[in-house]
């Protein structure tokens, strides 16, 4: 008996694979089965950008992921413009290679207008995007500045009434880029923006190919569906793609039934290999890059009320894995200036032998990014 196939279900004959294999399978294209020695750069790459709303997540990423990783080599590539910071997959802030900005922004465009429009249209009626662009980027020819400065000297011209409106449209009409100190792991400071072009001295790609895109969305987070495709990109019509790409991908299905392609060449180890504790950063894409999350979040987890964490404020925290699930969340306090504690909040409870091996690795966190501090302390909330 066959499935119906606009529901994206396959026959009862192809391969299926567990949440638990398609979570192992993950975490070996993110690089978080075993850490692995790699330049940032190719790291990167490959896994098509790191989330980047906040400076200090890149750094957690690529800590958790590479060996012998040091912060100094990421923020020498955004020093010398061989990475950027700028809004692409889903609206949100990415940090990625400039080739890589050059080849997806085009791409992600529509999605990134669609998210802007959806949250300002009334604010923004009558307002000529493509004269607002063009404004901006006569403006940023004198140098880099702020979302809000640009917006008020565009608002003096006559585009546009409403600051926040125009602030945000800033960045979405015209591909900008923060610009150092913002994003580097010491120093950082206000979002200071320029154009992506004069930045990098380098041109759009005209011409972005998207199957090659989604076949790299695969290496890095499949198998997956066209509806975890989209999730990631915030485009839509994937499957069309995915179709085209068939003859060089396999076909799965979960355990749902949904249909989830691949390359065929690509890692899927078994699902009960060993995953150590990981400790990652805020939104990391490992957790964001599927509609189906359930091979990297247990049902059960109420995620979005584990975004923030405080006792008198609510402030972002950072997400721990355990056993290849999200298991907890995490922040450090400081006392300046000597004292540093991490604290842990587990989701549920964790065996005697997964607290052992978080603390440990929560030691090692800890060395890393409180390394001027004098005092470091685990702390399990």
């Amino acid at each position: 008996m066959r499935a119906l196939s606009n529901r994206g279900l396959l026959p009862i004959s192809a391969p299926v694979l567990s949440n638990r294999a398609l979570g192992r399978a993950l975490l070996a294209r993110q690089l978080l089965l075993a850490r692995v020695q790699m330049p940032a750069t190719e790291a990167v790459e490959h896994l098509v950008g790191l989330q980047a709303q906040a400076s200090t997540p890149p750094y957690f990423g690529l800590w958790s992921r590479l060996s012998q990783f040091d912060p100094r080599e990421l923020e020498r590539t955004l020093i010398e413009r061989e990475t950027v910071r700028l809004k692409l997959m889903r609206g949100t802030v990415h940090l990625v290679t400039v080739r890589d900005a050059l080849h997806l922004r085009p791409l992600v465009q529509p999605a990134i207008e669609r998210g802007h429009n959806g949250a300002f249209r009334r604010a923004m009626a009558g307002v000529d995007h493509q004269r607002l662009a063009a404004v901006v980027r006569e403006l940023l020819a004198d140098g880099p500045m702020t979302a809000r400065a640009l917006a008020r000297q565009l608002i003096e011209r006559g585009i546009g009434e409403d600051l926040a409106a125009i602030t945000n449209a800033t960045h979405t009409f015209a591909p900008l880029v923060q610009v150092p100190p913002r994003g580097l792991w010491r120093d950082g400071g206000q979002a200071q923006f320029a154009t992506l072009e004069s930045w990098t001295g380098r041109k759009l790609d005209l011409d972005p190919s998207i199957d090659a895109v989604v076949l790299r969305y695969l290496r890095a987070f499949g198998p997956a569906s066209a509806l975890d495709a989209q999730r990631w990109s915030g485009l839509s019509r994937l499957k069309e793609v995915l179709e085209r790409l068939a003859p060089q991908l396999v076909k799965f299905r979960s355990e749902e039934g949904r249909e989830l392609f691949d390359l065929p060449d690509a890692p899927r180890p078994d699902g009960e290999v060993p995953a150590p504790p990981r400790f990652l950063g805020q939104f990391d894409n490992v957790l964001l890059s599927h509609a189906d999350r359930a091979r990297i979040i247990p049902p059960e987890t109420p995620f979005a009320t584990q975004l923030t964490q405080g006792r008198d404020r609510e402030r972002f925290v950072n997400h721990l894995l355990v056993d290849g699930l999200l298991r907890g969340a995490w922040w450090i306090e400081r006392e300046p200036p000597t004292r540093a504690t991490l604290i842990i909040r587990p989701l549920g409870k964790l065996s005697r032998a997964e607290r052992e091996d978080v603390a440990h690795e929560a030691q090692r966190m800890l060395v890393f990014a409180a390394d001027q501090a004098e005092l470091r302390e685990v702390r399990f909330g």
